[in-house]
């Protein structure tokens, strides 16, 4: 697993998502198997450009309508940069990334995940809460006490 690569996967599907007004699992259900793998394999080369511009090309290509989820829009408090929502869940799936299934497949199974939504919650402190402590939650299939 290459930590940047999933590092840039997991920013711009978040990017992806605040632009089109949909959760982080549809996202992920528009993109398909196929072209998340296409991010993962090809992050170097995608990282080069600006990533707005990649993000209208996989909206443009997956035909990803416009959501009505504005995670950021409800934020009563600062907002995270799509880079460090990006980080959490690249943590996430390095933390907790078994190696015996398939990679894109485990992410995908990360974004439809109860998780997802708890994360994209900006008005809770899940997403700055420590590494270990937010994959234990992961683990548990709740948020630990």
């Amino acid at each position: 697993m290459n930590g940047s690569d999933l590092f840039y996967t997991c920013s711009l599907i978040e990017f992806i998502g605040r632009k089109t007004k949909n959760t982080r699992a549809a996202v992920v259900s528009y993109l398909g198997k196929d072209n998340i793998s296409r991010i993962y394999r090809y992050a170097d080369v995608f990282h080069s450009d600006i990533i707005e511009k990649v993000a209208d090309e996989f909206i443009e290509k997956c035909h990803i309508a416009t959501g009505e989820f504005d995670n950021v829009g409800k934020c009563k408090y600062t907002v995270p940069d799509y880079w460090d929502i990006g980080e959490v869940f690249e943590r996430l799936i390095e933390d907790t990334y078994d190696g015996q299934s398939d990679l894109i497949d485990f992410i995908i199974e990360i974004y439809n995940s109860w998780l997802t939504e708890a994360i994209s919650n900006f008005n809770s402190d899940l997403y700055y809460q420590p590494r270990d402590y937010i994959r234990e939650c992961y683990k548990e299939g709740r948020i630990c006490a």
